[in-house]
C-alpha cells in the first residue's frame, strides 16, 4: 500500500485552481469539495475501485480511487452530496484533470461557514432575484386570461422549488437556479423570434415555455449534489410536468382545445422520442418551443464550458452533450 502524503498546510484549492496548475502532474493540493457522484466498480483483475465526481462552485472533475488506497474506505461509505476534504497530487487522464487522492475526510456542513458552503454550490451567473422578477413579468404578459391562470397556478404549487432547481443533473444549466435561468432565456429568445412566425400563437407558446420543464422541480432533489427523486425516477419530468399542467388547467377551467395544445407542448418539448419526448411535436407552438428548448440547452452547455475553461487553454474540455471540445479563445475586440 503506498504511503499517504503528509497533511497539507497549503491554502485550499478550488477546482478551477487545480485546472490552472502549471507544470501538470505531481503538484500537492488540498481542497474542500462536494462528492457529487460515486460508483463502486470492479476492475478487470476483480478488485473493486471507486469512480468519483468531485466539485465546487467553479467546476468538477472525475477521478478513480483503487481499493489499496486509504481513501477508498472513507469515500466508499460517503453519500453523494457529502462535503469532503481531500488531499493529493494533480494528475490527468485523457487530457482531463484527474487527481490522485491520498487523504480524505468527511466534513459536517455545520463545521463550514455560510460563505464556504456557498463556495461549494455552482449557481446561475445571473441574479436569481432578477430572473424571478423577469419571469413574473413574462407571466403577466400572457394575454389569454386562462393560460395566464394556469401558469400562475403551477408556479404557486411549486413555490421555491422552481426558483432554485437545476435544469439537469449534468447536461445543461446543471446548477442552482439553472431551471429558472433556462426558462427565462428561452422566453427571451421566443419574444425575439415570434414576429417571424405568425402561425404560432404567442400566448400559447409563451405559456408552454414557462411550463415546459416545471416537472424538473419535482424530478430533482438535493442541496449540494443533484440527484433524481423517487418520483423523478419512476415518472420523469415530462410526465410530472404534464400532471402539473393538467391539474392547473382543470382548476382554471381552461377551454379543452387550449388545454390539449398546452399539454402537447409539455409532452413533446424534448424533441425526439429517444430523448424522452412522449410525443413528437405536432402543432406550430410545440415545434417552436421544442426548437428553442434545444437551442438554449446547447448554448447553455457552451456558456458553462467557456466559464470553466482555463484562460490559457485554446480549447475547453470535451463537452459530452456536444460530443466535442469548444474553441475557447475569444476573438480580439475591434480596434478603435
Amino acid at each position: 500500500m503506498p504511503p499517504s502524503p503528509a497533511p497539507s498546510s497549503s491554502p485550499l484549492a478550488s477546482v478551477r485552481d487545480l485546472k490552472l496548475v502549471e507544470g501538470g502532474a505531481g503538484r500537492a493540493f488540498a481542497s474542500i469539495l462536494v462528492l457529487r457522484k460515486t460508483a463502486l466498480k470492479t476492475a478487470s483483475n476483480g478488485n473493486p475501485f471507486l469512480g468519483l465526481e468531485l466539485g465546487d462552485r467553479t467546476g468538477s472533475f472525475a477521478c478513480t480511487v483503487f481499493n489499496d488506497n486509504p481513501v477508498f474506505e472513507t469515500l466508499r461509505g460517503a453519500a453523494e452530496g457529502s462535503i469532503v476534504r481531500v488531499e493529493g497530487k494533480t494528475d490527468s487522464f485523457q487530457g482531463r484533470l484527474s487527481p490522485r487522492l491520498g487523504r480524505a475526510s468527511v466534513l459536517a456542513a455545520e463545521d463550514l461557514s455560510p460563505a464556504e458552503i456557498e463556495g461549494l454550490v455552482e449557481s446561475s451567473f445571473e441574479d436569481p432575484a432578477d430572473l424571478w422578477k423577469e419571469c413574473g413579468t413574462l407571466l403577466e404578459s400572457i394575454g389569454h386570461a386562462g393560460l395566464r391562470a394556469v401558469v400562475r397556478s403551477v408556479f404557486e404549487e411549486l413555490g421555491d422549488a422552481f426558483r432554485t432547481a437545476p435544469a439537469a443533473v449534468s447536461m445543461h444549466h446543471a446548477y442552482r437556479h439553472g431551471l429558472l435561468e433556462h426558462t427565462v432565456r428561452m422566453a427571451r429568445a421566443a419574444r425575439a423570434l415570434l414576429p417571424l412566425y405568425r402561425d404560432v400563437d404567442a400566448d400559447l407558446a409563451l405559456a408552454g415555455i414557462l411550463l415546459h420543464d416545471t416537472g424538473k422541480a419535482i424530478e430533482y432533489e438535493g442541496t449540494l449534489a443533484t440527484r433524481r427523486s423517487r418520483r423523478g425516477l419512476l415518472q420523469g419530468h415530462v410526465v410530472l410536468g404534464y400532471q402539473l399542467v393538467r391539474k392547473a388547467a382543470l382548476k382554471a377551467a381552461l377551454d379543452p382545445d387550449r388545454t390539449e395544445r398546452l399539454e402537447h407542448i409539455i409532452l413533446s418539448h424534448q424533441g425526439e422520442l429517444a430523448w424522452g419526448a412522449a410525443a413528437l411535436a405536432a402543432t406550430p407552438e410545440a415545434v417552436f418551443v421544442s426548437m428553442i428548448d434545444n437551442l438554449d440547452a446547447r448554448m447553455g452547455m457552451v456558456q458553462q464550458a467557456l466559464r470553466r475553461a482555463a484562460p490559457a487553454e485554446e480549447f475547453t474540455e470535451r463537452v459530452p452533450g456536444l460530443n466535442t471540445p469548444l474553441l475557447a479563445k475569444r476573438l480580439p475586440p475591434l480596434s478603435q
